[in-house]
């Protein structure tokens, strides 16, 4: 009987079916932790799911707020907390440090800024190493919980989106897909390690994150001191990261239904797979989502796609081989 249960035993390990050690269970919902970095406090937000027994490996979604935003207003801006609850995964959200660790962060006045990799914030001061943070986070959160380090998924909006980017390339061989949200790619990836699927979303109406590139402008036309460096155009940023995994540089399949249109890369290397994803009228603001800024600033919203529906769908199909 002992053999049998061993043997019982590895094969739930290899399936995936449960953790090799159970975690302690965590009430459902939302907990803070904090992780030192360097000199500097690191937090993050972790939503449990219902149902969570801290045996059964589940997945893990990062979210990666835009510049200026929060944690909280990235769960409340894209649900989710709540698509966690329905589908079974933990949902992450992570914080960026401001210019000023030493004050609070304020959107206009000292906003939490990812370092993506585009020189836009860090002019002349310390670089935060947020690849590193984020790295070290993934590692505490394998540590506390079940974790199925197969299927890590890594998406952002904005600044965050921008941020996707670079943790998808520099962190290939633990991110199973990215989904960047309106932000650019401003990092050259190269040929990364480990082929990432993309999901990129974005609007054709987006004040700040222009299609043909530019500088951002907010809707009323005023350009953003903090973020006034001109983007490429959002096509660049496709194009960069299909040739990072070697797809071909034009789609395989185009398709058009109710203002939205989706171009699909591919495959490339190991058969990996781009999509984007474009959807008329839509401003600097959360598919399917909450916007927490007023139009005149950032543009319309818009219920065309859900992106948090849509990306998750995008993920389940995606996996890291070992």
């Amino acid at each position: 009987m002992r053999i049998i249960f061993l043997v019982l035993t590895i094969l739930a390990l290899e399936s995936g079916m449960v953790a090799s050690v159970a975690k302690e269970v965590i009430k459902t919902g939302d907990h803070s932790f904090t992780i030192r970095i360097g000199d500097l406090d690191r937090r993050y937000t972790v939503h449990i799911p219902t149902g969570y027994d801290g045996k059964t490996l589940v997945p893990v979604v990062v979210m990666l707020h835009g510049g200026g935003g929060t944690s909280q207003a990235a769960a409340t801006e894209t649900g989710w907390g709540a698509k966690a609850d329905e589908a079974g995964f933990i949902a992450v959200f992570a914080n960026a440090i401001p210019p000023d660790p030493s004050r609070p962060g304020s959107f206009g006045k000292n906003p939490q800024l990812w370092n993506d990799g585009s020189e836009r914030f860090y002019q002349g001061q310390n670089k935060v190493d947020d690849v590193g943070f984020i790295n070290t986070m993934l590692d505490e959160l394998t540590a506390k919980f079940a974790v199925d380090t197969k299927r890590i998924f890594l998406t952002g909006f904005s600044n965050g989106a921008s941020m996707t980017f670079r943790v998808g390339a520099e962190l290939s061989r633990r991110i199973a897909a990215i989904a960047p949200v309106a932000g650019a790619c401003w990092i050259d990836p190269g040929k990364i390690e480990r082929p990432v699927p993309m999901c990129y979303i974005t609007g054709t109406a987006d004040p700040l994150n222009l299609i043909e590139g530019g500088v951002p402008k907010l809707g009323t036309g005023a350009s953003d001191k903090v973020r006034a460096k001109p983007k490429p155009p959002v096509r660049d940023s496709i194009l960069k990261w299909t040739k990072a995994v070697g797809c071909p540089a034009t789609p395989k399949t185009t398709s058009m239904s109710n203002g939205v249109c989706i171009e699909t890369y591919g495959p490339g290397r190991d058969g990996v797979m781009v999509v984007y994803v474009t959807v008329d009228g839509l401003g600097h603001t959360w598919a399917g989502g909450k916007s927490l800024l007023p139009e005149f600033m950032v543009g319309k919203t818009s219920d065309k796609i859900k992106a948090t529906d849509l990306i998750w769908n995008f993920f389940q199909g995606h996996m890291l081989a070992k």
